[in-house]
């Protein structure tokens, strides 16, 4: 009997796969039908976004995964720093601490002893000062030096055990100084006032009044200096020792 074969390629393929082996997969025929099934574009559309969506998060996923990890490993080692020096840092404090009482304690001894001859220093410049044919009617002084004013060595705490920075400085009050005089020579009250200001223990001088007086039947000029009391630095002040002799 003759049989006609009415599909091409079919009877080969039967003929072969009779043989007793597995059916053979045709790769290019698989892809060829499945370009044939997707033809619609909003398909196409839909996968080609899910594979970007896809892509995305997953460098997102891997980017937030290395900064964790960075931000884990500086995290471990601030902690590991902050434990390490914390000792450290305490006895430093305790050092500062320390350091700035005793620089206050010496600061308060040092304006003590700056201020404790205030008077003798005034008295002392101004009859230094004082040129001829002028002659002091009075001589006083406003303010309280250091050796005279109550100043805490060591300050308070700080409320609810806040660190409290010590004050190494000391406040010192300002003196004024008031000089009230006659002069028959005007001349000379401006030499006065020149030599008063080249004190290293006075500073602004100032001429607060000057009027015609009359002072026992002469005609004499009246004035009033006011200035201010100036602390030299240590190098410029003389010391003399006392010696006092007992019998």
């Amino acid at each position: 009997m003759i049989g006609i074969n009415l599909l091409p390629g079919t009877g080969h393929k039967a003929r072969r796969s009779s043989g007793g082996g597995l059916p053979k997969l045709d790769i290019s025929a698989s892809i060829a039908s499945l370009r044939e099934r997707i033809r619609d574009p909003w398909m196409i559309g839909a996968v080609a976004a899910t594979i970007v969506a896809v892509a995305a998060v997953g460098t997102l996923y891997v980017t937030q995964s290395r900064r964790e990890a960075a931000l884990s490993e500086a995290e471990q080692k601030a902690v590991q720093d902050s434990t390490r020096y914390a000792s450290v840092l305490r006895e430093r404090e305790r050092a500062e601490a320390k350091r700035d009482t005793v620089l206050r304690s010496l600061n308060l001894i040092r304006a003590i002893d700056d201020d404790r001859f205030i008077w003798p220093h005034v008295m002392d410049e101004v009859s230094r000062a004082l040129p001829p044919y002028t002659w002091i009617v009075s001589l006083g002084f406003a303010g309280t030096g250091q050796a005279q004013q109550a100043v805490t060595t060591l300050p308070t705490a700080a409320a609810g055990g806040k660190k409290h920075h010590v004050q190494t400085v000391i406040p010192r009050d300002t003196v004024r100084i008031r000089v009230v005089g006659n002069t028959v020579d005007i001349q000379a009250l401006t030499r006065f006032m020149k030599q008063l200001e080249s004190s290293p223990f006075l500073e602004d001088v100032q001429l607060a009044k000057s009027e015609r007086a009359t002072d026992n039947g002469k005609e004499v000029t009246q004035f009033q200096l006011d200035m201010l009391y100036s602390r030299p630095d240590a190098e410029l002040v003389r010391r003399v020792p006392l010696a006092v002799s007992v019998r």
